[in-house]
């Protein structure tokens, strides 16, 4: 109710306000914030594990020129996991400490290939002396230009995005990880199964929907005539509301400032004016306050992701590579824990009582 997120005890606005993307994730998984000599290692392993194996390029050729950039992520993952196969060794923290990094590593390059072959372009590989995020959208961008630079204010706002995705406690994706890794699936397998629970357009496909929303209503002076047909139950409110928070999502105000940064870069978005007139109508009224209906971490996000010229299609495969770490982070706690059995939901039947086989010559 009070709308605080901390990761490991750390307030959300302070990391995303002072740290990066990678410290993090090793945050995430580690369970404290490294040294300077830690992090060091940690970013050098990460980046030296981003290139993908030349199968997987042939992998990307074989895709229609049309299909969507997260059913390639997906079973992208799950290729991975026929190229590294001691994988599948989960109890050995050396080897589940190489495949964290190789995923971390691989996720930015493979989402960079979905989008290059959307739009049919050769695909960049990946530079290492780069950050993150930096390194990320030099793949998406770079068209052979001489002093080609990433953009430092859009670096920096795609990092702080991923931050504000990094983990979520028990949504639907993060179970489906633990319940496939629970079988001691090997962590490729597992996460093509998160990242297939995020596709659904009721878990991953809410920032898309928003910006649906906000074209639709097309004018900042539209938005009292659709507020009060949502109020009628024509429509809902996408953005608003949360299973979790009962109170503004202390990601959306992050998510609001950076957006700010990024038109500073790409222009004002003009979809804006009109998110923050939505926003403001719906606080002042009292059908949506009384049901805690408050912007969550989506409704700000694909308006940065659209000024950033990411297709909508593209918006889920950007959460997934933020919520790579904590799906890892999440694994990883259950595999080591030996309190943790396979995932066994109890199922209770509601269906008819006991009864004799009928032969089909006999039934009526």
């Amino acid at each position: 109710d009070k709308g605080i997120l901390r990761y490991r005890g750390y307030p959300i606005e302070q990391l995303a306000e002072q740290s990066t993307f990678l410290e993090v994730a090793y945050l995430l998984i580690f369970g404290e914030l490294p040294n300077k000599e830690q992090l060091a290692q940690w970013e050098f392993e990460i980046m030296h594990h981003t290139f993908l194996h030349e199968n997987m390029t042939q992998l990307f050729h074989a895709y229609r020129y049309d299909a969507h950039p997260m059913g390639m992520m997906i079973s992208a993952l799950a290729f991975m996991s026929t190229l590294h196969k001691e994988a599948s060794n989960v109890e050995n923290a050396d080897i589940r400490l190489k495949q964290v990094y190789r995923i971390l590593g691989k996720l930015p390059t493979v989402a960079a290939f979905c989008y290059r072959h959307r739009i049919g372009r050769p695909f960049n590989y990946p530079n290492a002396d780069m950050g993150y995020a930096e390194n990320f959208l030099y793949m998406l961008d770079y068209m052979y230009q001489t002093n080609y630079e990433v953009n430092p204010v859009l670096a920096k706002a795609l990092d702080v995005l991923f931050i504000l995705h990094a983990d979520h406690e028990q949504n639907a994706s993060t179970s489906v990880m633990r319940s496939i890794g629970s079988a001691y699936a090997d962590p490729y397998s597992a996460m093509a199964g998160a990242a297939a629970a995020l596709f659904g357009p009721r878990h991953g496909g809410a920032n898309e929907a928003v910006v649906k929303m906000l074209n639709e209503i097309g004018d900042a002076k539209n938005v009292p005539i659709y507020v009060d047909r949502v109020k009628k139950g024509e429509f809902r409110l996408m953005g608003f509301g949360h299973r979790v928070y009962k109170n503004y999502d202390p990601r959306a105000k992050i998510i609001k400032k950076i957006a700010y940064d990024v038109f500073d870069v790409t222009g004002t978005n003009p979809l804006i004016d009109v998110a923050v007139a939505l926003e403001q109508h719906a606080l002042e009224d009292d059908y949506f306050v009384s049901r805690k209906l408050y912007p969550n971490v989506d409704f700000y996000s694909g308006i940065i992701y659209q000024a950033m010229r990411f297709p909508p299609d593209m918006f889920t495969v950007l959460f997934t590579l933020g919520r790579a770490p904590g799906w890892l982070a999440q694994w990883s706690e259950m595999i080591t824990d030996s309190d943790q059995k396979i995932a066994r939901p109890r199922q209770i039947y509601l269906g008819t009582d006991e009864r004799n086989y009928v032969p089909v010559a006999e039934r009526g």
